[in-house]
C-alpha cells in the first residue's frame, strides 16, 4: 500500500516518520528535539523562524502521528491524484501555515498581556527572557510572580504536529466529495460533510474552553480547516471559470 501512494504524500509521511524517530532517539541522549523544532509563540524568546516549517513534521506521541498519517495517507493521496503533486504540495504547506497563524493570534495576544504585567511588577523583561533561554526554571519560580511563571509556560510550550494541515485536507475532501462515507469506528457510516463539519465545530468549541489539562492546539486545527476550505473553494471557482 505504501509504495502505491503518490510521491508528495509518500515523502511527507516519510519525513514525519523520520522526525518522529529522530526525536525518540535523541531524547535518549538528552536532546529535546521537540523544544527546538516545535513552534513557539512568535513573541517569546524561544521562537526561531525555521520553526514555521519544522513544527509540522513533529509529533507528541505514537498515536498522534499514527492518527495523522493514517488520515493523510487516505485523504491526502486522493487529493494528490486529482490535483497533481505541485498543487497538492502548495495546498499542504498553506494549510500548515494557516494553522500556525491562527494559533499564534491568540498566543501573541496572551503573551503581550503577560509581558505588560511583568513590566508593571518591576521585573526586567530581558532578564526574564534570559532565564527562559537558559531554561532556568528555578530562577523563574524564585520570582514569586504568577505572571512570570505563566509567561515562561507560554514560552516553553511548543506547538507540534501536522494536524492543522490534516484538517485542511479533511475540509477540502468534504467540500469536493461531501457524500463520500467514512466508517466511524470502522463500522458506522457517516458522510464526509457531516463528519468534518461536526469535527470542526467540536474543535471551535474546545478552542475557547481554556482547559488547563488539554494540551491540544485546537485553534491550529480550526485554522488549517479554514485555510483548506478557502483554497479549495477558490481553486474550484477558478477551474470552472477557466473551463468555460
Amino acid at each position: 500500500m505504501f509504495n502505491q501512494l503518490p510521491q508528495v504524500t509518500k515523502n511527507i509521511i516519510l519525513l514525519n516518520i523520520m522526525f518522529f524517530l529522530a526525536t525518540f532517539v535523541l531524547q535518549t541522549q538528552g536532546i529535546d528535539l521537540t523544544a527546538s523544532l516545535g513552534a513557539h509563540v512568535v513573541n517569546t524568546p524561544l521562537f526561531k523562524p525555521y520553526q514555521l516549517v519544522t513544527h509540522f513534521f513533529m509529533h507528541g506521541g505514537f498515536f498522534h502521528i499514527l492518527f495523522n498519517m493514517y488520515l493523510f495517507a487516505i485523504l491526502g493521496a486522493y487529493l494528490e491524484h486529482i490535483w497533481g503533486p505541485k498543487r497538492f504540495f502548495i495546498f499542504y504547506i498553506a494549510t500548515a501555515f494557516g494553522a500556525f497563524a491562527l494559533y499564534n493570534i491568540i498566543g501573541v495576544y496572551d503573551v503581550m498581556q503577560l509581558k505588560a504585567m511583568i513590566i508593571d511588577q518591576g521585573f526586567s523583561l530581558s532578564e526574564i527572557n534570559q532565564l527562559i533561554i537558559n531554561n532556568d526554571r528555578d530562577g523563574l519560580i524564585a520570582t514569586n510572580s504568577s505572571a512570570v511563571v505563566a509567561y515562561a509556560q507560554e514560552s516553553f510550550t511548543p506547538m507540534v504536529g501536522a494536524s492543522g494541515a490534516i484538517f485542511g485536507v479533511m475540509a477540502a475532501f468534504a467540500i469536493l466529495f461531501p457524500n463520500t462515507e467514512f466508517r466511524l469506528y470502522f463500522a458506522i457510516p457517516v458522510k464526509a460533510k457531516y463528519f468534518v463539519a461536526a469535527y470542526f465545530l467540536i474543535e471551535v468549541y474546545l478552542s475557547f474552553q481554556n482547559n488547563a489539562n488539554d494540551s491540544t492546539a485546537h485553534l491550529a486545527h480550526v485554522g488549517g480547516a479554514i485555510v483548506g476550505a478557502i483554497i479549495v473553494l477558490f481553486w474550484r471557482k477558478a477551474d470552472r471559470t477557466n473551463f468555460w
